[in-house]
């Protein structure tokens, strides 16, 4: 007997309106009338999770046979500095610090500044293009001084100089640990003028009755450091124990350093921890970034120390720029957006050159690149309401209304034909209310682009300086 089942008009409707409802599930599109070209490669992500989390999350990678230090950003959950959780800058805030630092890297590139000298009777500083110290996002917890004192140090590829506060201070900014003290410390030594890691310094200066080496180092944003500059004992992990190290010891210290006790610098000059330690680690480093909302992450020296996933590591050469020498040039070809190189001639990267940096947050782009980005995302995007862009971002949009969204998949493809997607949290930034395309132009095509850290989240990079190569590899932390 046959089943007899009534159809209305509304019926005919509802029945049609769910057959169309099954066919576009079954091709890939979003039910809420999302149109989406047919095979890109999106994310298809929960709204909720471009909001910060208040928890904190260790990462999920097996680091028991790792000797690293432990990486977590200055504002997350899982900073100790951030334990009163104070309130983190706004977008706006941090786009101006990071801008400022942009600048000054710039400037730093555009000018090939000699050795300037500091008058220790008036302690003035030379006129000269400042580094910039940005957001200071990233940050590690190291020993220094025989007892060993913990203090927890941003750490920063564009600069070479390590230092930290000292007491007795003439000016020091708050920071978290107790300024540390010279005096308490059994292997504390002050260096000489006439000493070889005097004379490496960009700035230096000489006490006149000791004989005893300064140090001076600049920020763009008018932050600065001043101080003696001496060698302590080291201690990165406690098997990684340094003796003669040499550091600033900043007595004089102003500027937008978000509680930290110093600055741990990873450049490429000879003041550098890289090139301190290169007779044990033979300047080679990793580290993979965490997300702000939940996660830590690692900072790692040597090849024994390895990264999460080596066999995954794709390299791409290491440049250099004389004017530059203490940033790590990287060369990139080309952009996928969804899958799909864009347009954009190798030129228009080749002739300024990129920099990968660790304390620059968002990707700055030649303008013709951007420009060619923004364009294919926001026409893959067009089922979504743009709204209007705060600060550095031009490209928007309020999620709020959504369980999930689709992003088009980003990914730079650099020398050597190495192509690194872009994990998700590193192509928007901000919160389901407004959610922000996270790379940004130049304002001119002359600068140099930058991959910042935003874009390097929870990928491991690896740093191979004595081998001229630079490491990617997808998943190094959660």
């Amino acid at each position: 007997m046959a089943l007899s089942i009534p159809f209305s008009a509304n019926s005919h409707v509802s029945f049609f309106c769910l057959l169309i409802f099954v066919l576009m599930y079954l091709e890939g599109a979003q039910v809420y009338g999302a149109k989406r070209e047919h095979g890109k490669p999106y994310h298809v992500v929960n709204v909720k999770s471009l909001d910060p989390n208040p928890y904190c999350i260790e990462s999920t990678k097996d680091q028991s046979k790792r000797e690293s230090l432990k990486v977590v950003h200055r504002h997350g959950p899982c900073s100790h500095m951030n334990e009163a959780r104070t309130t983190a800058p706004t977008l706006v805030e941090m786009m101006s610090h990071d801008q400022a630092r942009v600048n000054s890297i710039q400037n730093r590139l555009r000018v090939k500044s000699d050795h300037n000298s500091l008058d220790d009777s008036k302690a003035t500083l030379p006129a000269k293009p400042g580094q910039s110290i940005g957001s200071g996002n990233y940050i590690v917890t190291l020993g220094l001084g025989t007892p060993k004192k913990d203090l927890t140090l941003t750490f920063d590829t564009g600069s070479d100089v390590t230092w930290i506060q000292c007491q007795p201070c003439i000016r020091c900014y708050k920071q978290q640990e107790p300024i540390f003290n010279p005096s308490a410390s059994q292997t504390y030594k002050n260096l000489s003028c006439t000493t070889p890691q005097c004379s490496q310094l960009d700035i230096s200066g000489c006490t006149r009755a000791t004989n005893t080496c300064l140090y001076a180092v600049l920020y763009g944003d008018g932050s600065f450091t001043i101080g003696l500059y001496a060698t302590e004992t080291l201690t990165l992990t406690p098997s990684d124990v340094f003796p003669g190290f040499a550091f600033g010891c900043g007595l004089n210290n102003t500027g937008l350093f978000n509680g930290a006790a110093g600055l741990l610098g990873l450049g490429r000059g000879p003041p550098s921890l890289v090139t301190q330690t290169a007779s044990k680690y033979g300047s080679y480093f990793s580290y993979c970034l965490p997300t702000l909302s939940s996660s830590s992450g690692t900072l790692v020296f040597g090849k024994d120390g390895g990264t999460t996933n080596s066999a995954g590591i794709k390299y791409t050469p290491l440049l250099t720029n004389s004017n530059g020498p203490s940033f790590y040039f990287i060369e990139v070809t080309g952009i996928k957006v969804a899958g799909e190189l864009l347009p954009i001639s190798q030129s228009v990267f080749s002739s300024p050159g990129t920099i990968i940096d660790s304390g620059t947050v968002i990707t700055r782009l030649q303008p013709e690149a951007y420009d060619a980005l923004r364009t294919r995302f926001r026409q893959l995007m067009m089922n979504y309401t743009m709204t209007q862009g705060v600060s550095l971002f031009d490209t928007c949009y309020n999620f709020s209304g959504h369980d999930t969204v689709e992003v088009p998949t980003i990914s730079f493809v650099f020398g050597g034909n190495v192509e690194v997607p872009i994990p998700f949290h590193g192509i928007l930034i901000g919160s389901q209310e407004l959610a922000c395309l996270a790379f940004a132009g130049n304002s001119d095509a002359s600068e140099v682009g930058t991959f910042g850290n935003w874009q390097q989240q929870t990928l491991d990079v690896v740093y191979d300086v004595a081998g001229g190569k630079l490491g990617f590899g997808t998943g190094g932390c959660s």
